[in-house]
């Protein structure tokens, strides 16, 4: 399959099993030293807390990994439902705490203070209370969750999972349709397919392919 971008990079889509996606982001995760952040940014249907947590299951018994979920960092939900339970704007640009996301695990992890993985369970909206963990200087660090990108969020490595707006509106619950125009805004504002270093397409989750060019 090729398909030709807004730049016009020509583009193929190899077919892939879901470990090997696993395996094609700890390559790019491991292919230097030192500490490293990666970036899985997808919608909730996408599962990109799964492949985080696998990715850092395959790093871990040879270097130090640790998997942080973007919404454990997001606000309470007085400051998320200011505005309504499905404000699209709100969801966009209130729901994620960046700068507690920053603080907490970039800066934390950069400056040699320990990480605090989350703070509040976005189920329960209540606090993690979790102890905070000691990062090497090579430690690889993950970061899953959806529109991650486009943060100012520094970022070594970035992977996008791809749904098209097809797949993405029938495997989304019915309660949460409302996000799929938050999803759709995204993918034209931050256009994180341009943004990515690795695009992993996952229509079918169990039969995904990497976006190569």
């Amino acid at each position: 399959m090729v398909a030709v971008g807004q730049d016009q990079r020509v583009t193929r889509a190899i077919p892939v099993t879901p470990a090997g996606v696993v395996d094609a982001v700890v390559a790019r995760a491991d292919e230097m030293d030192g500490l490293r952040f990666v970036a899985i940014d997808g919608a909730a249907a996408t599962d990109p807390h799964g492949l985080g947590g696998a990715v850092v299951a395959a790093i871990a018994p040879r270097r130090q990994a640790l998997h942080v979920r973007a919404d454990r960092f997001w606000r309470p939900a007085g400051q998320r439902f200011e505005y309504g339970k499905e404000d699209v704007d709100a969801y966009l640009d209130l729901w994620l705490d960046v700068e507690a996301l920053r603080r907490e695990v970039f800066d934390a992890a950069l400056s040699g203070r320990r990480v605090l993985e989350g703070l509040r369970d976005p189920a329960s909206d209540r606090s993690l209370r979790l102890n905070p963990v000691e990062v090497g200087d090579d430690a690889i660090v993950v970061v899953s969750g959806s529109t991650i990108l486009g943060r100012s969020l520094e970022f070594e490595v970035a992977v996008h999972l791809r749904m098209s707006p097809s797949a993405l509106a029938r495997r989304t619950p019915a309660a949460e349709a409302w996000t799929l125009d938050a999803l759709a805004r995204y993918a034209t504002d931050v256009d994180p397919e341009s943004v990515a270093d690795l695009v992993v397409r996952c229509d079918d989750p169990a039969h995904p392919a990497l976006v190569v060019d």
